[in-house]
């Protein structure tokens, strides 16, 4: 058993003050039992978070920072045939609402849209056009996953949705740029456009019109992420992925964190730790905003196993540390 925790730190004051107080009994218990086995630290500006790496790695895919086949990867899970001669890289469009303030434009998280699956497909209907004009092979997921493919996209470094949501995107799309071949730099221009063609197409669509009488909020644009061609996932077993902390922590609503922490701790955790215990094959690995730390049940002599039963872990400061 391997379980992958996103969102388990964040680098605020604030989530620091609550991780102070939060008792975790069974990660406390899990930490002291298993061992470090691995940690991958980058910065929290790396187009890839950590959780993100610590997946494809267990994968076996191969990409650099932002350049990672997710979108292939889901787009697979949505019954979508990725397999084209010639190859081509696949893109998740995620579409979106880009919040104008007074000295950036923000993305919001998208599913605080609840877009409904004929909203969706109109509004990708309508937009689909435009990518098969610049020959994007286009495609429905679902309602908050479309894809395009192309074969320059292959390499094109983009931030993923978890790193942007909440975040001014200028930061990211300027980021972006750096270290661009000219293919992708073009590449990276028609998307652009295409986001550009997307606010202009949107803005009087019907189920906006729809959506903003009703109060709710208009999709405006899209993110593009998880360029790649698709890649074999190894045989080595995936981690199972336990997103609940997710939400809240993008959010920033560290009430509906702690709750998800002491859920995650008295479910997921407590389920790992008995594995652990029973002498099976157990691993945990942590993410935060710059590290994923990666724990393992490890063969122990006598003397270990009972200075591990003596020895005290504080979760606080292993999750502060991500």
């Amino acid at each position: 058993m391997h379980l992958l925790v996103p969102f388990a730190s964040d680098l605020t004051e604030a989530c620091r003050h609550v991780l102070a107080d939060l008792p975790l009994p069974n990660l406390e218990r899990a930490l002291a039992l298993l061992a470090p086995a691995a940690r991958d630290e980058a910065d929290e500006y790396s187009h890839s978070p950590p959780h993100e790496r610590a997946m494809a790695a267990a994968r076996g895919w191969r990409g650099n920072d932002g350049a990672l086949p997710f979108a292939a990867h889901a787009a697979t899970l949505d019954g979508i045939d990725v397999a084209h001669v010639p190859p081509v890289a696949w893109a998740l469009l995620s579409p979106a609402h880009w919040q104008l303030g007074r000295d950036h434009v923000t993305l919001l998280d998208p599913d605080e849209l609840a877009l409904g699956t004929d909203e969706s497909r109109a509004l990708f209907e309508s937009f689909r056009p435009l990518l098969e004009s610049v020959g994007f092979v286009a495609a429905w997921g679902s309602a908050g996953r479309w894809y395009a493919g192309r074969a320059d996209l292959d390499g094109l470094a983009t931030a993923s949705l978890d790193r942007v949501i909440g975040r001014s995107v200028d930061l990211w799309l300027r980021a972006s740029k750096l270290g661009d071949s000219p293919s992708q730099a073009a590449a990276r221009s028609v998307v652009r456009r295409l986001q550009s063609e997307a606010q202009l197409l949107f803005h009087t669509h019907p189920v906006n019109e729809a959506r903003e009488a009703r109060g709710e909020l208009a999709v405006n644009s899209f993110w593009l992420s998880g360029c790649g061609v698709a890649q074999t996932i190894a045989a080595s077993s995936t981690p199972v992925l336990d997103a609940s902390l997710r939400a809240p922590l993008l959010g920033a609503d560290w009430t509906a964190w702690a709750d998800a922490w002491r859920a995650l701790d008295a479910g997921p955790i407590a389920a790992l730790l008995a594995v652990a215990r029973a002498g099976a094959p157990a691993a945990l690995t942590l993410c935060g905003e710059r590290t994923a730390a990666r724990f393992e049940a490890r063969p122990r002599s006598l003397v270990q196993k009972l200075q591990g039963a003596w020895r005290k872990s504080e979760p606080h400061r292993v999750l502060a540390a991500l």
